[in-house]
């Protein structure tokens, strides 16, 4: 049984990126499942430090967007909305180029919290980077945020 209030837009969640750091950073939502969500990031000058290496705040860039994504998927945004609360990482393997994919699923689906954990891997889908996500779920205040109105 699918997790998400409505069903999964991936064209709508791009169009959340739009003039964000996702934009920049070219993450980009490639799929969903009916309790996961997945989304790539380019490996280049943009998310890589100077060692040529993917740089490790870049990959919590997209761990993050993912699940607050998905935690907002699940959520009926014009009541209620998915705040972070804690994130942490564990870099596994260095990447230096191609695309990354990542995917958060829910640990935890609570009534004030929630939890995801988010698999960050590279192109042959070898673990680069695994992170959890802390989200606190609190009362929307006047409604949906402006872009995801839309």
């Amino acid at each position: 049984m699918a997790i998400w209030k409505d069903p999964v837009d991936l064209d709508r969640l791009n169009g959340w990126s739009r003039g964000t750091m996702m934009e920049t950073l070219d993450i980009r939502f490639i799929g969903s499942g009916d309790d996961w969500l997945r989304g790539t990031m380019p490996v280049d000058h943009r998310t890589q430090q100077p060692f040529g290496l993917l740089h490790g705040g870049a990959s919590v860039v997209l761990a993050e967007t993912l699940g607050s994504s998905a935690a907002l998927l699940t959520l009926d945004v014009e009541k209620q909305v998915a705040v972070g609360l804690d994130i942490n990482a564990n870099h596994i393997r260095g990447v230096r180029g191609g695309l990354v994919t990542g995917t958060a699923r829910a640990a935890h689906l609570g009534r004030t919290t929630q939890v995801w954990e988010i698999r960050i891997e590279d192109e042959e889908g070898k673990l680069v980077c695994l992170s959890r996500l802390t989200m606190a779920v609190v009362a929307a205040r006047g409604g949906a945020p402006g872009n995801l109105r839309s």
